[in-house]
């Protein structure tokens, strides 16, 4: 999650220099199962768990790209973030193998699965909107679960969380 907000804020200038600038932050449907997490970021202290830290961190991004939205709302620069659906890739193959079998079936192609993030990247329509999360072109909503919803105190930590990590000594 720091590096594609430091990212982001490296580009801040010349993303306020374009008449278009557009931030599209890939996530994961993997977010809906799990609530912004911050005691631990860096699981040292708990035993790590690759499902649980993507998820977390699919988690944060959603809310990073909102929080950009708003860092960036009255300039020509939208922000967003997208889910490109579950796709046969050889990472979902790798990491959840049991997964892929039994999904084998209904994976979307990973052109199938661009789709979204190209047409948010591109397409004049797509600019209507700003910190929004979008699956197949269409904003969907960021929680399923009351459980995952994060305060607004939490939202703070995570943007001051990402800062301190970008300007820590090298």
């Amino acid at each position: 999650m720091v590096g594609p907000f430091l990212l982001t804020r490296l580009l801040q200038p010349r993303l306020l220099e374009s008449k278009d600038g557009r931030v599209i932050w890939v996530s994961s449907g993997g977010m809906y199962t799990r609530r912004l997490s911050l005691k631990d970021p860096n699981w040292e202290q708990r035993d790590y768990d690759g499902v649980r830290a993507y998820a977390e961190t699919k988690r944060a991004q959603v809310v990073l790209a909102e929080l950009w939205a708003e860092q960036l709302a009255g300039s020509s620069v939208v922000v967003n973030a997208m889910h490109p659906g579950w796709a046969d890739t050889p990472a979902v193959r790798s990491s959840l193998p049991r997964f892929h079998r039994l999904t084998r079936s209904i994976l979307r192609t990973p052109a199938e699965g661009a789709d979204t993030v190209v047409w948010l990247a591109a397409s004049p329509a797509a600019r209507a909107w700003s910190g929004r999360f979008f699956f197949d072109r269409e904003p969907r909503r960021t929680h399923l679960l009351a459980f995952t919803r994060e305060s607004q105190g939490d939202r703070r930590a995570l943007w001051k969380l990402c800062e301190r990590l970008c300007d820590a000594p090298r």
